[in-house]
């Protein structure tokens, strides 16, 4: 037998003669519609093969050792630079009183002048202005009674005036002005905080923390720590020599802030998230108050989360992590689609009070009596969830589930296609028939 007759037998497609075909014009037009349903489904099917959607998952967050980011950018309207003091500190001992790095104090004007900005400074251990004035080099200050501070310029000395009111927080003594301090009269310590009393502050920037319990705030005066007992010097805060435009207030405004780095556009873009998802809770919150005895507590409860791009090389982005190399504010989303991007979701609830203490009988709760005493600010208490959410780019169709959709669309359009093709010939022949008869 030749071999060309063994496989007619299996031929599945059984063909008709030419001659045994029919055209008709109902069949053309059919065919047309079938094409551009068939165009419009495989359009279809590529576009959903094309998409990209972000799977969760919930695992047990395992990381030690971590740093978390926090970035902020808070302006307080009544509350001038010289007073405003950022501390950090958390459950594992570990304090920074005073940050000294990664964040600038912005003056601003009053809020009656527009609150527009006057200038702007990094916070530093040792700022250039605060240089001493004099011309013998061997002068050492008098630190007014107290032991100098260990990180004075000149061991044993107090030169500046900044290094007098470090002198005084370490013994817990309330510095004021500065009156009768030689350094800060020569500084114009007094003359500054005069000059700032209708000014506003704005703080900008990112601080690295441990990633346990704790909190940062944001209080007026030089804070100092003893034993388990943190503290503010309040005395230039609460001077009763103030008029009503000078009196200082904690009411400010959250631009922004969040816990690790900002999504990058691309990647909110293409997930098409909404507000709900990917914004921070505490974004433009806006607090006023007119009494300066006034105190915000904000408890948030943070989740790590992860972000990985389908173009994630899994190698490369723990080398990244692990050796710590991703920039500050940055981690991870600086490197592309190759690293993960590690970052922070965050829930949560705020409180406020009057340190002279009271209760809620103007907003109907008599019942609710606030305890008097405390340090006036703005307090961040946040707590780090034990678990960890990984969001995980997919396409939601392989290639070969691309193509098998290709099929079936083809197979099934002409399959319906073939059978509306068969119902309108069949019925144009029995219309025919009945007017012939």
């Amino acid at each position: 037998m030749p071999a060309k007759s063994r496989f007619t037998r299996l031929d599945a497609f059984a063909k008709t003669v030419e001659d045994a075909r029919v055209r008709t014009t109902s069949g053309g037009i059919v065919t047309l519609v079938s094409l551009l349903v068939i165009f419009y489904l495989v359009w279809g099917e590529w576009a959903e093969y094309r998409r990209v959607v972000v799977l969760p998952e919930l695992i047990v967050d395992k990381s030690r050792g971590e740093k978390m980011e926090i970035y902020m950018n808070i302006t307080f309207p009544r509350l001038p630079c010289e007073l405003l003091t950022l501390d950090v500190m958390d459950v594992s001992g570990e304090q920074q009183v005073g940050v000294a790095h990664g964040v600038q104090k912005v003056r601003l004007s009053s809020p009656a002048d527009g609150g527009r900005v006057l200038d702007v400074q990094a916070l530093d251990l040792h700022p250039q202005d605060d240089n001493p004035i004099h011309l013998d080099p061997d002068y050492c200050g008098e630190c007014g009674g107290a032991p100098a501070p260990p990180n004075a310029r000149k061991q044993g000395c107090c030169n500046t005036c900044d290094e007098v009111r470090e002198a005084y927080a370490q013994r817990q003594w309330a510095f004021g002005k500065g009156d009768n301090i030689e350094q800060c009269n020569r500084e114009g310590y007094a003359e500054k905080i005069d000059i700032q009393r209708r000014e506003g502050c704005r703080l900008d920037g990112i601080i690295r923390v441990n990633k346990v319990i704790g909190n940062f705030h944001i209080a007026p005066g030089r804070s100092f720590t003893s034993g388990n007992i943190h503290a503010h010097d309040l005395n230039t805060y609460f001077d009763s020599s103030l008029t009503e435009d000078e009196v200082h207030t904690m009411s400010h405004e959250i631009h922004q802030l969040r816990f690790g780095p900002q999504l990058p556009k691309e990647v909110s873009d293409r997930w098409q998230w909404t507000d709900h998802h990917h914004t921070n809770p505490l974004d433009k919150t806006k607090q006023y108050t007119n009494q300066p005895a006034y105190n915000y507590l904000y408890f948030i409860k943070v989740v790590s989360t992860s972000y990985l791009p389908i173009g994630i090389d899994h190698h490369i982005s723990s080398a990244i992590h692990n050796n710590n190399r991703a920039p500050l504010g940055m981690h991870g989303a600086a490197y592309g689609p190759e690293s993960s991007i590690e970052t922070h979701q965050y829930s949560v609830t705020s409180h406020k009070r009057s340190l002279t203490g009271g209760n809620d009988a103007d907003e109907g709760h008599k019942e609710r009596i606030h305890a008097q005493g405390g340090i006036p600010g703005v307090f961040f208490n946040y707590d780090i969830s034990p678990m960890k959410v990984i969001n995980r780019e997919a396409h939601t169709k392989t290639f070969t589930g691309f193509l098998t959709g290709v099929c079936a669309v083809i197979g099934g359009t002409l399959t319906v296609a073939a059978a509306l093709d068969r119902f309108l010939y069949e019925g144009v022949l029995r219309v025919k028939k009945l007017h012939s008869s």
